[in-house]
């Protein structure tokens, strides 16, 4: 039940931040992307694919001790948000290049989901 709790206020506090930076765009203020990575990520443009395979399945790994961490799962940073969605775009990334197709889209948040997971551990 805690968890849930945590959870909820965790995405409570992600949509908050995130409608601030809406609101600041209606009065034509800067927007900040939520991925560093704007544009294609370094993941999509790695042409081998048995190392590609390799980035992916270290990032997804990461993600999955992060979710899995009593740390994060307890911590009001949202590490632990970040990082589910990183294992989940990790992960179908990773199905994609099982059958040698590089799908951007999944490689891109994949990077992007882990780098954020990354900046709020620290």
């Amino acid at each position: 039940m805690k968890r849930s709790a945590r959870l909820l206020v965790s995405a409570a506090a992600l949509l908050l931040v995130g409608s601030a930076g809406r609101a600041a765009d209606i009065i034509e203020g800067p927007t900040a992307d939520y991925c560093r990575t704007v544009g294609t990520s370094n993941l999509v443009l790695t042409d081998n694919i048995v190392d590609l395979k390799t980035q992916v399945v270290k990032l997804m790994d990461e993600s999955v001790a992060v979710a899995k961490s009593p740390e994060w799962i307890n911590s009001s940073r949202p590490a632990f948000v970040w990082a589910s969605e990183a294992k989940v775009a990790c992960g179908m990334a990773y199905g994609y290049l099982k059958t040698n197709y590089k799908d951007e889209d999944t490689l891109n948040k994949c990077e992007c989901f882990h780098d954020r997971m990354v900046e709020y551990m620290h």
